[in-house]
């Protein structure tokens, strides 16, 4: 009976120790920093990523409300507009938005479709 019962305990023992995992942390699982985080340069850090954030919302919102205007006028046209300044002159668009530093539009007459672009 004794042997039955340590060789039960030690089944249990061996099941128990399999699913021990590895003591050391995953790294990609830990709140570090991707990019080093360095803690002298985190305001600055901070600061970088909230202006190209703005960056980012400034050109998807103005994207789609030149996108909704070449949508109406191609309603209203039967056809694209040539170019931007027909949105604003067909009075789809008050002004064609202002993008942010280094930006520009890239309208393609043919599909309708405009994008923003890094400036060159």
């Amino acid at each position: 009976m004794n042997s039955w019962f340590a060789g039960l305990l030690l089944c249990g023992a061996m099941v128990a120790g399999c699913g021990q995992k590895n003591a050391k942390p995953d790294p990609a699982s830990t709140n570090a920093a991707s990019s080093g985080g360095n803690p002298i340069t985190a305001p600055v850090d901070y600061i970088g990523a909230v202006g190209k954030a703005q960056q980012h919302s400034l050109k998807v919102v103005d994207t789609v409300q030149v996108q909704q205007a070449i949508q109406y006028f191609q309603i209203a046209e039967g056809r694209f507009p040539k170019d931007l300044e027909e949105l604003v002159k067909e009075g789809h668009l008050a002004a064609v938005p202002k993008l942010p530093a280094r930006m520009k539009y890239q309208y393609n007459a043919t599909n309708g479709q405009v994008k923003v672009v890094a400036a060159q």
